[in-house]
């Protein structure tokens, strides 16, 4: 009796300790949620006063807040395929915006982040808006939600249009949730997680909002103060750009709503575009939190770059300047428990490194000319310093280099800027010219890229050859053959 129950308790320990190794193999889940044009007016980034953004703020405390997170370009197609397929734009040549017909060259050069995980056992699930362009390409994906579009109606008298495109309007809406496509995604996401997977799975969610137009319920803009200042603006802060620079700026659509003294309403509709933003992912990340999946699930949240609002004089992106470059990122492992509130990493550091940080966490392979090192040993200690400082791309030729302290911009021309961020947050005082400050750029000069892949011309969109500056061009003018093709196109 005694050798039986001797037998009993060896044969019990024996499948406990299987089970122990079988959990620590298992593959855990990743949801990838993905914000467009997403700046750091948030409450954890701290980048306006009147931001209202609970849930983010809430998850930022649980996991890692990094505070000084930036893009590999600041514009939705580059920096989104610098991400997604792991490649620094001056290693790709992939620097202004393509039509959406480029993806299926990408795809047969790289291989995209959704794609290494479905050839390699996950099951691959996507909403709104991950790549740019509606991509729906099979050998990423194993299912991909279509939305169902409505049409918009809006409190009488409120906000501001304008012209006729209902791309520049900044108006609440009085649609029930449910019909806004933003809550659509989020829905597809909850109804994954709330379903049993035999396998691993990658949830991606893409948040569209605060993308323009800047529309969302009326309820997120009542929330707000009437009047929406910012307290950064400078009159004449482009008096020591260099002229690159200053052709960067939308000079026009920054007087234009000056004029019309629309930036209030503008500023208020972005704001409130943020907080419908935050509730949806809220919605997704309680639904998370509630499911059988939240002790093996990693949860990763970015935006694709930020956003101008009258800073620089300018409206939008596509510029080097903090506002442009700055954006919300955040990993929280559901796998780790007792974690401690309030991590934050304050290093700088770029997206481009998420490709190889989820191929970590997964166990993954991936090609030699994925750029970028893994977050994983800065998400485990907060001390650890990576090896490179952050490098964002607008245009061949065009680069800013972002360390935790200072901002160096070098254009394709010989112009130049640095910001020292100890004690010029807003970037207001260009030092590059200063004598004290020679040694510092020179350092930050050192790690501009070495080579520079010539820009990938085929399927240019018309916006990106008719729209781009000649710096997109290193000061040449746009090639004839990808005018053509462009022409072709639209």
């Amino acid at each position: 009796m005694m050798m039986k129950n001797i037998y009993k308790i060896i044969l019990g320990l024996f499948f406990v300790a299987i089970q122990t190794l079988n959990a620590q193999e298992k593959q855990p889940n990743i949801l990838f949620i993905a914000i467009d044009d997403m700046n750091d007016w948030t409450g954890f980034l701290g980048g306006h006063p009147d931001a209202k953004t609970p849930n983010l703020d809430k998850i930022a405390d649980m996991g890692i807040n990094f505070t000084n997170a930036h893009v590999p370009a600041p514009g939705c197609s580059p920096s989104r395929n610098a991400i997604l397929y792991g490649i620094e734009p001056f290693n790709s040549g992939l620097y202004p915006f393509y039509d959406h017909g480029i993806h299926k060259q990408l795809m047969n050069t790289y291989t995209s982040l959704p794609r290494l995980l479905k050839e390699n056992g996950y099951q691959t699930f996507g909403a709104g808006k991950i790549h740019h362009g509606n991509l729906k390409d099979p050998r990423e994906w194993t299912e991909y939600h279509d939305p169902k579009a409505i049409k918009k109606e809006f409190r009488p008298g409120e906000g501001y249009i304008k012209g006729k495109d209902a791309k520049y309007s900044f108006r609440p809406t009085l649609n029930p949730d449910k019909e806004h496509k933003d809550h659509q995604f989020a829905s597809f996401g909850i109804e994954k997680l709330q379903q049993k997977h035999d396998k691993p799975f990658f949830l991606a969610v893409g948040i569209v909002k605060p993308h323009l137009p800047f529309d969302a319920p009326a309820r997120f803009f009542d929330q707000l103060p009437k009047n929406i200042t910012i307290d950064n603006y400078k009159k004449d802060d482009l008096n020591d750009i260099p002229q690159a620079g200053k052709k960067l700026v939308k000079q026009g659509e920054f007087n234009r709503y000056k004029q019309d003294k629309a930036w209030a309403d503008i500023r208020k509709a972005y704001l409130a575009s943020i907080s419908w933003a935050d509730y949806n992912i809220g919605r997704v990340l309680k639904a998370l939190e509630k499911s059988e999946h939240a002790d093996n699930t990693i949860v990763i949240i970015w935006s694709d770059h930020g956003f101008h609002l009258g800073e620089k004089n300018t409206f939008k992106k596509f510029t080097l300047w903090e506002e442009a470059t700055r954006v919300p990122f955040i990993i929280y492992d559901g796998r780790v428990k007792n974690q401690p509130k309030g991590r934050k990493y304050s290093e700088a550091v770029s997206l481009i490194n998420l490709y190889k940080t989820i191929a970590e966490y997964t166990n993954l392979d991936i090609a030699d000319y994925v750029d970028g090192e893994s977050l994983i040993p800065v998400v485990k200690n907060q001390t650890t310093k990576l090896k490179k400082p952050v490098i964002t791309s607008w245009g061949r030729g065009n680069y800013s280099i972002r360390t935790k302290d200072y901002r160096y911009i070098r254009y394709f021309n010989g112009g130049e800027e640095l910001y020292n961020h100890k004690n010029d947050i807003n970037e207001h005082t260009n030092l590059a010219n200063n004598a004290q400050h020679q040694k510092i750029k020179n350092k930050l000069k050192s790690h501009l890229p070495k080579n520079e892949k010539p820009m990938v011309s085929d399927f240019l969109s018309k916006w990106s050859v008719e729209g781009a500056d000649k710096a997109k061009y290193k000061g040449k003018s746009v090639p004839k053959k990808a005018k053509k093709k462009a022409k072709k196109k639209n």
